[in-house]
């Protein structure tokens, strides 16, 4: 079986890095090589699986490393009117800057600081490189955490991305993000494969009536309860993976993922 690519966005504060975390953590307990790409500007991955301080305090974020970004591409960052390589040599990073944690491996892309509109920049064509390969070429299981977006998915990326999740809680705002996102994932060849699921839900039947309003037509994967137990965990900077007693919580998370697992293995037997 082909590796399972998964990416994973929404609006800001949903709990993408608790998902993205807790499915990694899961896939990994299976024996599956996992890459977990913190995409997410507001980067907190290492922190919700649960890495000690230390160990995450050694992830230096790819677009911040100038040597890596001058040596693959040709050109400085920050400078402009340069001439890069927009294909840049990437097969090797994910083994060499990769920080391992319970069987999941770590990356963090860094955010690019863009002027004007876009960034035609040397460390952006490094990092979607770096994404296009991953999920193009890589057998592994590769779990993405995104900003509220697809910024790092283009239509040749797109075409190795099993699902695009879109992370929501109760309420229309998220929804409306997740809307933009569908619209987003449309555009680059990916509606067939968008999925929604609901977090921090209170009253299920409700979350899924206004998500339906909202969004119609789009698969739901499950829903995971609010509880006190994610903000503990937060504040002890601990994995709910983790935290003492929470077996209960951590099922919701293994029945979504093996709602998609199910998917893809359905598509996959079609093709």
């Amino acid at each position: 079986m082909r590796g399972l690519k998964i990416a994973i966005s929404g609006k800001g504060g949903v709990g993408k890095s608790t998902v993205a975390a807790v499915w990694s953590r899961l896939l990994a307990e299976q024996g599956l090589p996992v890459f977990a790409i913190d995409a997410d500007p507001d980067a907190n991955l290492a922190h919700a699986l649960g890495m000690p301080k230390t160990l995450a305090d050694t992830i230096k974020p790819l677009a911040a490393d100038d040597a890596l970004v001058e040596q693959r591409t040709g050109a400085k960052r920050g400078r402009t009117g340069q001439i890069f390589s927009l294909t840049p040599e990437v097969a090797d990073i994910a083994q060499k800057y990769a920080v391992q944690w319970n069987g999941v491996h770590v990356l963090v892309l860094g955010a690019v600081k863009k002027g004007g509109a876009g960034c035609a920049c040397p460390e952006s064509a490094l990092l979607k490189g770096l994404v296009r390969y991953l999920v193009l070429h890589e057998n592994e299981i590769v779990i993405l955490d995104m900003e509220a977006g697809v910024e790092h998915l283009g239509r040749a990326t797109a075409a190795g991305v099993d699902a695009l999740v879109a992370v929501t809680e109760p309420g229309t705002r998220s929804l409306d993000t997740a809307l933009l996102i569908q619209k987003l994932a449309a555009d680059i060849g990916l509606s067939q494969r968008f999925f929604l699921l609901h977090n921090k839900v209170r009253d299920s039947v409700r979350s899924a009536g206004t998500a339906k309003t909202v969004i119609p037509d789009v698969p739901l994967l499950g829903t995971i309860p609010f509880d006190e137990r994610f903000i503990r965990a937060d504040e002890e900077r601990k994995s709910i993976f983790d935290f003492p007693d929470t077996s209960d919580l951590i099922i919701h998370f293994k029945q979504s993922l093996e709602a998609l697992q199910t998917r893809h293995k359905a598509t996959e037997g079609k093709s």
